[in-house]
């Protein structure tokens, strides 16, 4: 059985058919291809969920999901064959992929419930992630196992759930909208995918000999202990709403910084705000050291010393792990007492660090000091993930109500936030929403300074009625 919410519990049944291997459809070449040196880093050695929710069709009336979505992932597997083998360690703990052709886990479902029944807007944490994307026993080790693994769960109303599972060492978030992009043209009938898929992992592979070149805070532990951290157990989940008006809101705090105002985007102004409260609702003492970390897309990106010196960019068609995460850092008491001003700009500071030398870089320290971890002490994660295209992969029943993250923050939720885009049924933008999790007492404090910068109270994601949500 499955709870939708603590408040109010939805319970339905999911009927799963036994898991099963789907291999490509076609004969793949049998070779070992190494990952980069981005890929096979210790924070990345996870399996990342994701889920589409459907509603019924009626040009696809007689088509099952099931069978459609099968057949277009053992297509798309023949152009994407490295994600239907296995990792092994190679010398010094190096991940290869072993193109195995093996395939990657499936499985078929049926659940008595209407999507609708769900509530609206729908948005993570998904709280019956674990009957909608079983965990098959043995399969989320990182090391040979199935790379991916696919639920199919077809509604009673008609609609259905797809959710997904990926190996985080062979995609990231891009990566894996690519690959499910490739495999929904394949759904609708095309021939081939549009996009050509990009191997190229030597892009990301470190020097010889490796020369770390910029300052990465992200790889150090801060100093001292991490008196912000409580139990895990008594954590509150809430998922805050943001209209455009309150984004002009929060802009318009930074009419002191006129520069900054015509040079920020929506990410430095909202994530500095959101950095700023929760430090003030943690309440660490004034010296202590407090970090917000980016996820900054690398592809594409061709300026920097590297760049001048010959080494070209990441190419947008690359599946592979091409994402880094500079750190802003700030005494607590700073961030508390200056103007919203001070910590935007020390966003925009941070992403702005990112270039071709600062990717090489992170490659380097990455293989010399043995794949650290990245650190999370006293560190705020956000990524924006409201441009990745999950919303428009459309396997012939149209765009799903919803598509991205199947998670808050996953194992890191006490530490991460995103921001998804809430739109309605012709794709305008109604808002932004963003997962949010801190203690309790904290949680409050951090409503009220965020009411404060609003000047209105902040507005919790489910009380909101809209008739649509997407990445």
């Amino acid at each position: 059985m499955a709870s939708l919410t603590a408040a109010a519990p939805l319970k339905f049944t999911v009927r799963r058919r036994p898991a099963v291997l789907v291999a490509p459809a076609a004969p793949t070449p049998r070779e070992l291809k190494l990952l980069s040196d981005i890929d096979d880093q210790e924070s990345v050695r996870v399996h990342v969920p994701g889920i589409l929710l459907y509603r019924r069709n009626e040009s696809m009336a007689g088509r099952d999901p099931v069978a459609v979505i099968r057949d277009a992932v053992a297509r798309a597997l023949v152009h994407y064959y490295p994600l239907a083998g296995r990792l092994r360690e190679v010398e010094g703990g190096k991940l290869a992929v072993d193109c195995t052709g093996e395939g990657v886990l499936f499985i078929e479902a049926d659940a008595d419930i209407h999507l609708e029944q769900l509530g609206e807007p729908l948005l993570p944490p998904f709280p019956c992630l674990h009957e909608l994307l079983f965990d098959v026993p043995g399969s989320s080790a990182i090391i040979d196992a199935p790379l991916m693994l696919f639920q199919v769960t077809r509604l009673a109303c008609g609609g259905f759930i797809l959710a997904v599972r990926v190996n985080h060492t062979m995609a990231d978030g891009l990566g894996m909208v690519q690959f499910g992009a490739a495999i929904a043209e394949l759904a609708r009938g095309a021939p081939a995918p549009t996009v050509t898929p990009m191997w190229e992992r030597e892009l990301l592979m470190a020097r010889d000999p490796p020369r770390p070149s910029v300052a990465h805070r992200e790889y150090d532990e801060p100093e001292g202990t991490d008196d912000t951290f409580t139990s895990l157990d008594d954590l509150a989940h809430r998922c805050f709403f943001f209209t455009p008006r309150d984004v002009a809101t929060l802009r318009d705090l930074l009419l002191g910084a006129p520069q900054l105002r015509a040079r920020a985007t929506t990410f430095d102004v909202l994530a500095g705000c959101l950095w700023k409260c929760r430090t003030a609702a943690l309440a660490p003492a004034a010296d202590v050291e407090m970090r917000m970390m980016c996820a900054v897309n690398v592809r594409g990106i061709i300026r920097g010393a590297a760049a001048s010196a010959g080494g070209g960019g990441i190419p947008r068609d690359y599946y592979g792990n091409a994402v880094v995460c500079p750190v802003a850092v700030s005494a607590a008491g700073a961030l508390c007492a200056n103007p919203v001003s001070y910590a935007a700009e020390l966003v925009k500071q941070a992403k702005e660090k990112v270039d071709m030398e600062y990717i090489r870089s992170v490659a380097d320290l990455v293989v010399l000091r043995g794949r650290p971890p990245l650190s999370f002490m006293r560190t705020y994660v956000v990524s924006d993930v409201r441009k990745a295209p999950a919303a428009h992969l459309d396997f012939g029943w149209g765009r799903p109500v919803y598509g991205g993250p199947a998670e808050v923050g996953g194992d890191l939720a006490w530490v991460a936030s995103y921001f998804v885009s809430v739109t309605n049924d012709r794709g305008e933008e109604l808002g932004i929403a963003v997962p949010v999790c801190l203690p309790r007492p904290a949680m409050e404090r951090f409503a009220e300074e965020m009411g404060k910068l609003l000047q209105r109270p902040l507005v919790d994601v489910a009380v909101r009625q809209h008739p649509r949500s997407a990445l």
